[in-house]
């Protein structure tokens, strides 16, 4: 993700801080050294919410540990202002694995919670249900906000944890996609009644309906892809009308090829095998540093990804997400065939679309 930067790896998982982050932690430090009236009061706030977001990541790595029994990676675990978000390459594929990986963010927070519960208990020395926003132990408000992640976390609205059980749980009674709509409707429904409520009551909330509304969208919109590509080969989507750069082409010929057609990114071929891709960003780079002359090998990317046009094209759909890239080369036997651009993915969709109405 865009802004953010990578500040540990655990367990073979990278661990990024979102930039807006700091906002979040200046503001808490902010709040209490205007109650405190000290930089220790600011300190304080600081080291509160970091030991908030400690329990955040651990969460997410409940999510990431479960998901990874069943042979899912986790591209990296990204804390945002508003929580943390571990990045699955896939979903779980059976219900109950989604269920069980759904779960496990949660469980962690009970266990914590549970801990700090017990710690408290046996220290015996403060008021368990006396609530104070900044006056309470350390430890003491980490259980009543861990309290509050397992509850937030289980409303049943998508994208949240408890809206992936319900559509877990729905999935073993009917297919995947209509599951998906329904903990999706439900999602959108919640978010309107939080919208409704945050309207008269605390504008907070009105974040928090927006945030489950887009999410329920997203999940939506996503199993309706999923559906539509299902079963089809990439070959039946992929682009076949394209042009071609050679290895030892000038930049003059790759800004000729540009101008004259809607192409943004050309394969790069040496005695008919690709050998690179030359991206519009590339060729921008290259022209600004050096001179039209340069070589297009010179420019290009030497590593890129590429599929089988026999592959699914649900599968280089995800890939063409996973690699940040605008177009992946379409090879059999490395010889290249067709570009799959997530254009033509699209216009393919919107073709069967108006086909099947």
């Amino acid at each position: 993700m865009k802004w953010s930067l990578k500040i540990g790896r655990f367990s073979g998982i990278d661990v990024r801080m979102h930039i807006t982050f700091m906002l979040l932690v200046g503001w808490v430090a902010f709040v209490y050294w205007q109650q405190g009236q000290s930089v220790a009061a600011a300190v304080a706030g600081i080291i509160f919410i970091l030991a908030v977001f400690l329990c955040v990541v651990l969460h997410e790595f409940g999510h990431a540990l479960a998901a990874r029994r069943y042979g899912i990676k986790t591209r990296d675990i990204i804390l945002l202002p508003i929580g943390g978000v571990a990045r699955l390459e896939k979903l779980p594929s059976k219900p109950l694995q989604e269920l069980l990986v759904a779960l496990a963010g949660p469980a962690v927070n009970v266990v914590i919670a549970a801990t700090i519960f017990v710690w408290i208990k046996i220290s015996g020395s403060i008021e368990i249900f006396k609530v104070s926003a900044t006056a309470d132990p350390l430890l003491q408000r980490l259980l009543y906000i861990n309290v509050f992640m397992v509850v937030f976390n289980m409303i049943p609205a998508l994208p949240m944890d408890g809206g992936r059980v319900l559509r877990a749980v729905l999935a073993m009674l009917t297919e995947h996609r209509r599951a998906t709509q329904i903990a999706a409707s439900i999602g959108q429904g919640i978010a309107v009644f939080f919208g409704v409520v945050g309207i008269f009551y605390n504008p907070l909330l009105l974040a928090v309906a927006f945030f489950v509304w887009i999410g329920a969208s997203q999940e939506a919109g996503a199993a309706r892809m999923q559906s539509a590509v299902d079963g089809v080969p990439v070959e039946q989507a992929m682009l076949t009308d394209f042009r071609t750069l050679e290895k030892h082409d000038s930049l003059d010929r790759a800004v000729e090829l540009t101008l004259a057609g809607s192409q943004k990114d050309f394969p790069v071929l040496e005695n008919g095998i690709i050998v690179g891709i030359l991206t519009q960003a590339d060729l921008m780079k290259a022209l600004s540093e050096r001179n039209q002359h340069s070589t297009v090998s010179s420019a290009m990317q030497h590593k890129f990804h590429a599929v089988n046009s026999l592959d699914m094209l649900e599968a280089a759909f995800d890939k063409l997400k996973d690699c940040n890239c605008h177009t992946l080369p379409v090879t059999i036997n490395r010889k290249l065939v067709g570009l799959l651009t997530m254009d033509n993915i699209g216009e393919y969709l919107r073709i069967r679309a108006a086909l099947a109405g």
